[in-house]
Formats: structure tokens, sequence, C-alpha cells
């Protein structure tokens, strides 16, 4: 096992090394980025604009030999847009389906509240099952699948806010913040055209990539760990601040992703401290506070750090 663990820990501080070249002073920010990605997830990038949310997205793609799509999702977009659509081939007097931009390995959803409700659900299927069904046939999507996706949570004009059950299939939601001044300082000194996602070079090939997320399973997770998880979701099903707790898929992608956030601080066992860590960017956009959406995201991230801080952390 340290032989697949010192292979996994090279590869992944090569995209850590790689993403570090355009996203200066958020090595957090990153590593939670690489994490999702080997948890075979989906990553919710929720933050003002102009803080690097689609170049971190574009980024760790570039840093990948696979296939990458953006879709710049607006208002007259349509499902048929983004999944594929089926036309009549006059030639094979057959009809054709014509995969759409989903069929990537990694797909940037930019801005994805700006468009309907019905154009937002065209990406469940893809997010839980890996496939799509069009008129009765269902196609299988690549692997690894990620869905990136970038929203703006203070410009609510002209958007449409995801519904819980598009909210669950991310697995974490992250905020990049403004750089501290150091990083910033270096980012205007930084010629522009080395700041640009197409100046990186892919330094993982797909191969690579699902084996390390192959990895993420032999991480052991120990049975008093595993109640820990189960303790937190249970609070926030109970707690009076709360309308809505953490559902079972929630609690799973807490788990899945704890492994993969060990393996990517490479130890082959999670700790009560990855749970509480993590706790916050997986579970707080899976639950709906009393307040409702006037309780905004800060609300349900402390409500989420009180829970964990108030459950006893097993020895």
């Amino acid at each position: 096992m340290q032989t697949y663990l010192d292979d996994a820990t090279a590869k992944i501080s090569l995209l850590q090394e790689n993403l570090g070249k355009i996203i200066k002073g958020k090595p957090d920010v990153i590593k939670q980025a690489i994490t999702t990605l080997i948890a075979n997830g989906h990553l919710l990038i929720e933050d003002v604009p102009g803080v690097g949310k689609t170049t971190l997205a574009h980024g760790l793609a570039r840093s990948i030999n696979c296939s990458f799509q953006r879709i710049q999702f607006t208002s007259d977009l349509l499902p048929s847009d983004i999944i594929g659509i089926t036309i009549y081939n006059q030639e094979k007097h057959i009809f054709e389906f014509r995969p759409g931009p989903l069929f990537a390995h990694i797909v940037l959803a930019d801005e994805i509240n700006r468009t309907t409700p019905k154009t937002q659900s065209s990406l469940l299927e893809a997010m839980n099952d890996r496939q799509v069904s069009v008129d009765k046939s269902t196609y299988p999507l690549p692997k690894p699948f990620m869905v990136i996706a970038t929203q703006n949570p203070l410009e609510y004009e002209g958007t449409y806010p995801l519904p819980e059950s598009q909210l669950d299939r991310f697995t974490i939601r992250i905020r990049i913040g403004y750089p501290e001044p150091e990083a910033e300082k270096e980012i205007l000194l930084s010629p522009s055209v080395e700041l640009q996602p197409q100046q990186l070079s892919p330094v993982l090939s797909v191969e690579e990539v699902l084996s390390l997320q192959d990895m993420v399973d032999k991480v052991r997770m120990d049975d008093d760990i595993v109640e820990y998880i189960l303790a937190i979701v249970a609070a926030t099903r109970k707690s009076e601040k709360l309308r809505l707790g953490v559902s079972p898929r929630g609690a799973m992608a807490l788990y899945r992703i704890a492994q993969a956030f060990a393996l990517v601080d490479g130890r082959t066992y999670c700790t009560p401290d990855d749970i509480k860590q993590l706790s916050i960017p997986v579970f707080s956009h899976r639950v709906i506070t009393t307040q409702g959406e006037e309780g905004g995201i800060d609300d349900a991230e402390g409500i989420i750090q009180d829970i964990a801080a108030k459950i006893e952390v097993p020895l």
C-alpha cells in the first residue's frame, strides 16, 4: 500500500503545482478541487465575479489530458443544447443521436443559476448516474466525468436559484475568496499570458485519474468515524435551526470525500478532523435553515459548524 500511496502523492503533487501556476495564494481551494475530482464528485464554486472560479475549473481540466467543454448558461438555453439531439439522417434513412457538450470528461457549467429550472434539471441524470437518456435510449458518459458549476451568490436578478434536488448532486460547495495582499501583488506583476489556463500542459492522463479514484476506496474509515458522520447527520435532522437536514446522499458524499481528502493529504486513513473540516462544505448547501433563503450561506455554514463542534469526537 505504501508504494501505491507514494505514487498517488506524486501525481497529486503534480496537479497541485500545475494549478498553483494560475491560482495564486489559494492552496486550500486547489486541494478541495483535486479532492472532489478523485472522489468522483461534482464541484459547485459559489463566489463573486473575478476571483478565479472559471480559471480554476478550466485549469483543472487543462491539467488532465481529457476532453473539456464549457457551457455558458443563459436564460434561453435548452436541455437539448446541453444533452444533444436526435436527427434524421437522410442518406442512411435512420435517426442518429448527436451528443451535446455534456459528453466530455469535465464540463464547466458557467453561471448555472442563469438558466431555467428545466435546463438545470437536464444535468440531474448525468451527475447522478453518469448517463443520459434520450428518446428511450441510454448513452453512457465518459470516465471520469465531473461537473464544475459556478454561480454568483450576490446577484439574483434574472437568475433561477438551484433547487434542493440539484444542489444535493454537488459533492462539495466552495468559495474562493479574495487573495491575500502578497498573492494579489504576485498576480499583478505576473505577465497576463502566464495566468491563462490555456498555458497549462497536462500532467496526468485519464487513466491516472481513474487509478487515483480507485485508490480512494482503499483509504481506511474506522467504525467510530462512521458513527461520528452519522451523529452529525442525525443532529442536522433534529436541529431546531434547520427545516431540512442532510440526506443519505449527503452522508455518502462526506464519507467518500473524506477518503479522497486523506489520500490528497498523503494518508491511508481518515481522522475525525477530516470529518469536522469537510462537513461544512459538504453539508451547508444541502440543508435549509428555518429562515429559508434569507438565512444565506453564512448561516447554514455556522449552524453546521456548531453542530459538528457539539458532537463528541471519537478518540
